[in-house]
């Protein structure tokens, strides 16, 4: 177990890689737990790997309706189809085509982590990433403290496992994390992907999921809103990458 300070200070000092580098040629396949994850952890990655010529496969594994709870204007299918739309906005942002984005509409909160429906995750991404020809494998760090992205993690790891594709994972609320939290981490490895030349494109997609900046829905008291903090964080001209 590994102090989350002393992590997150060695994600920053990964050393610093272009997406030539980080890739090596390969495609990669994007795992999103809920759709806006993709323009927080990745959209650097994204944006330069489109521009590079070797636009990924991004796979959102959630609905995301579950963010406003009791909102009679957007309940859940609305709500679902509105999150949906915003992500299909934020890559084309990014750059990505249409074709790229595949959504697997999982309930929110309800990713399986064990059993048949984990098997059956695992089934689904292997197959699409075999169809689409991706070699890597990027999703949420297992430290990221929320469900869906640890069953995300998990699911990562056993379909790279199996398949024999090369990891990365991507921190997205783990940055929040106390620094006196615990961790498993036996990895050491990385890059920080500079992103300064795609960093205007990463804050427009951002922007894109408005459901989740809290001015377009008002009738959820407990509704979910994009902290500052975490915002913040995305402000920065590289993203993390841990192999």
């Amino acid at each position: 177990m590994k102090r989350v300070a002393d992590l997150l200070a060695g994600f920053r000092a990964l050393p610093a890689a272009d997406i030539h580098t980080l890739l090596g040629g390969a495609k990669p396949l994007i795992l999103a737990p809920h759709p806006d994850d993709e323009s927080l952890g990745c959209g650097g990655l994204i944006a330069a790997a489109c521009a590079a010529g070797q636009p990924p496969i991004i796979v959102v594994l959630t609905d995301g309706a579950a963010s406003h709870p009791g909102s009679r204007q957007f309940p859940p299918p609305r709500l679902g189809a509105v999150r949906e739309a915003e992500a299909r906005e934020a890559v084309s942002r990014l750059g990505l085509p249409p074709g790229n984005l595949v959504f697997l509409r999982y309930a929110d909160t309800e990713l399986p982590s064990c059993g048949p429906a984990f098997d059956a995750a695992c089934a689904d991404i292997a197959k699409i990433a075999s169809a689409a020809g991706c070699t890597v494998l990027v999703a949420p760090w297992h430290g990221d403290p929320h469900c869906d992205h640890q069953a995300a993690a998990r699911i990562a790891a056993a379909v790279a496992t199996r398949g024999r594709l090369r990891l990365l994972s991507y921190p997205v609320w783990g940055w929040l994390r106390a620094g006196a939290d615990h961790v498993s981490e036996c990895r050491r490895g990385g890059f920080r992907l500079g992103i300064k030349d795609h960093l205007s494109a990463k804050q427009h997609a951002i922007a894109a999921h408005v459901s989740q900046y809290g001015a377009l829905i008002t009738d959820s008291p407990a509704g979910f809103q994009l902290p500052p903090a975490l915002l913040a964080i995305f402000e920065a001209p590289f993203e993390v990458f841990i192999e």
